[in-house]
């Protein structure tokens, strides 16, 4: 019994410990983006949408020429950073879920303290924005990264109901098994 215990405390701060790291490193990469002026976020989505064009042309088998390549790249700058925006957030509502879910029980609190910690996240991360030359802060950004982790969270909630039915379903099976072997 202790020693389970003990495997349990020392499962819980090495997990908590890889998602601290993780999120250090994830917010290292936000501020890293978020510092960009202007003219560097606006490059590298460019190089970003051209890139995936280029890949959607290569998949789809097409001849397309450089200003249809060039047209639909502008096209998808826009929707790609939000993307991006979405998916980072989405990660940051996956690590901080797996780290509160060591010391908190499940539920409501939980659940709106991890959405909390985004949202705060997202807010800090425009504000540090807005004094970025060239930049600005928008409120719609924020709403978009907080909608992206609680996404990252539900992922989280889901996957671990899916979990817990799958081990469900195997004690079950077990129980049923040895019940046909004792005839």
């Amino acid at each position: 019994m202790a020693n389970r215990m003990k495997r349990e405390a020392l499962r819980r701060w090495a997990v908590s410990s890889v998602a601290v790291a993780l999120l250090a490193a994830l917010y290292s990469i936000i501020f890293r983006f978020s510092a960009q002026d202007a003219e560097q976020s606006g490059s590298l989505s460019q190089q970003v949408s051209a890139r995936c064009v280029e890949i959607l042309g290569a998949l789809s088998g097409g001849d397309w020429s450089e200003a249809r390549m060039a047209g639909l790249a502008e096209a998808f700058e826009h929707p790609i950073r939000k993307l991006a925006h979405f998916s980072e957030y989405a990660c940051m509502g996956i690590l901080v879920y797996t780290l509160l879910i060591q010391w908190m029980k499940r539920g409501r609190g939980m659940y709106l303290l991890t959405v909390a910690w985004v949202f705060l996240s997202a807010a800090c991360d425009e504000l540090h924005q807005y004094f970025v030359p060239g930049r600005w802060a928008s409120p719609w950004d924020v709403l978009l990264d907080t909608c992206g982790g609680a996404f990252g969270m539900l992922v989280c909630i889901c996957v671990s109901a899916l979990c817990g039915r799958l081990r469900a379903g195997r004690r079950v099976k077990a129980a049923t098994d040895c019940g046909e072997e004792g005839f």
